[in-house]
């Protein structure tokens, strides 16, 4: 397995694109901090469909067919949601707003090129006194041809001391054995460090990143919303989707471009360079393109549970 990223020319025409240095950085690093990337008023709005989103997960009942969108374990007795997927189909449209601003498509295209594809869309959280541990990890191991990556949208501070993000730069270069990192040095393995965010910051994290975080008690919630993308032309070399699954997940951006047009007016919005043997074609049944299941997904490496899917 490669252990080198193809890196493509950097996109930084525009003031919503990263720049060179900053390209140079995440693939050095692997992580790349962007302090207030989130507008105020947007992110006001996902910290308001976030509470609503988990306040529906815990009014589905387990036989509900809706529940497998909202993930439960059992804590000190206890069952907890810690997340929800497929956010654009659960009635709150900031999640649309925020995949087709510019602060996330700018990210995306700067690192995955015009033919960029929303994978995957989550909310992963943290409630109030449940700090549970989540055991170093990579989300996805891959040959690493592109580059495949999360941006995170925190609504909430993250603090070292109270379970902020671990990871470890550089280790995002090839499979790591994490069983075997975190019995050899615990939380502590040389290089980590703790990761501290505001409301409002994005951490954008290659998916073979080595990350965790230890438990805490009394802990604060914490919320982040996470979108992961890929290159088109990545999925069609590799997989694990075909060519009709890209479409369809292609056809969520025209959705998000609209709603984020709709609730800013004023600002000029993100101009998408799809080119046209990607170009979906759109059909302007907004509610028919918002969920788009996956069925199979891309291995990483976890420790817990043996090898499971992002």
């Amino acid at each position: 397995m490669s252990t080198t990223t193809t890196i493509e020319p950097p996109v930084a025409t525009q003031p919503y694109h990263l720049s060179a240095e900053e390209i140079a950085r995440f693939d050095r690093e692997g992580y790349l901090v962007l302090r207030n990337r989130i507008p105020a008023p947007l992110l006001d709005r996902l910290r308001a469909a976030a509470d609503g989103w988990i306040g529906d997960g815990r009014d589905v009942g387990p036989d509900d067919p809706a529940a497998a969108d909202y993930h439960y374990a059992q804590r000190g007795g206890e069952r907890r949601m810690f997340r929800v997927d497929y956010l654009h189909s659960k009635g709150r449209s900031a999640s649309l707003e925020l995949l087709g601003s510019p602060a996330v498509l700018g990210i995306a295209e700067s690192l995955a090129g015009p033919n960029l594809v929303p994978t995957y869309e989550s909310l992963v959280f943290k409630d109030e006194g449940d700090g549970a541990a989540i055991d170093w990890h990579q989300d996805a191991v891959h040959p690493r041809t592109r580059r495949i990556f999360n941006v995170d949208v925190y609504l909430d501070a993250s603090r070292a001391g109270e379970g902020a993000l671990r990871v470890a730069p550089g280790s995002h270069l090839a499979p790591v054995d994490v069983c075997q990192l975190q019995e050899e040095y615990g939380w502590d393995a040389p290089g980590v460090i703790q990761v501290e965010l505001e409301p409002g910051d994005v951490l954008v994290h290659d998916v073979m990143i080595v990350h965790g975080s230890e438990a805490v008690q009394g802990n604060r919630l914490r919320r982040t919303i996470y979108y992961e993308f890929r290159a088109a032309e990545q999925i069609a070399a590799e997989g694990p989707w075909d060519a009709e699954w890209v479409d369809r997940r292609l056809r969520l951006l025209p959705v998000g471009l609209r709603e984020h047009a709709r609730r800013n007016p004023d600002e000029a919005g993100f101009v998408w360079n799809v080119a046209a043997p990607f170009a979906p074609d759109t059909t302007q049944d907004d509610e028919a393109e918002l969920r788009i299941a996956h069925g199979v997904h891309s291995p990483g490496s976890y420790c817990s549970a043996g090898n499971v899917p992002f």
